[in-house]
């Protein structure tokens, strides 16, 4: 079912005229590099929740060599965020707060990039809570079953291509 859910996710990113290469599926999470930018990223969809959705959500690790960026955060949330609320993400029991806006959040920086990434590969899962436009609060959660490997894929999939 998660793999479904992982082709799903990336079938939503992908333009039509883009072909991804994938790295492979690991439990929940999937690794795929895209030669065109190029481009490697890890990538989960958000575990089913009740109510309504204004998007896909998903979570994905990235790295763009050629712009000298690896293992780049980002999650699209499930619904549009209402504006100058925090954006809270708790790793196992690692806590962060993202900056971001509408239906999208990332880490602060680099550093905290590689803080979150390094929670993931040993927490078991993660939830990132945010009001939405109508002012309740939200939560998208992810199993994060094969994320390591998947993320560990991807950059040793960019790695090969320079």
């Amino acid at each position: 079912m998660k793999r479904l859910a992982i082709l799903a996710v990336t079938a939503l990113l992908a333009a039509p005229a883009i072909a991804r290469d994938s790295l492979g599926v690991f439990d929940n999470w999937g690794a795929f590099r895209d030669p065109r930018l190029p481009r490697c990223y890890a990538i989960a969809a958000a575990e089913p929740a009740r109510g309504a959705q204004t998007f896909e959500p998903f979570a994905s690790v990235g790295s763009w060599p050629a712009r000298g960026v690896r293992n780049q955060v980002h999650l699209r949330l499930s619904r549009n965020m209402k504006k100058n609320e925090p954006i809270r993400l708790l790793v196992g029991r690692e806590r962060f707060t993202l900056v971001g806006g509408s239906g999208d959040a990332w880490a602060q920086d680099k550093a905290m990039d590689a803080a979150i990434v390094a929670a993931m590969r040993s927490a078991g899962a993660m939830r990132v809570s945010f009001i939405g436009k109508d002012g309740k609060r939200i939560s998208d959660r992810y199993d994060l079953t094969g994320a390591a490997t998947a993320i560990d894929a991807a950059t040793v999939g960019c790695a090969r291509r320079r």
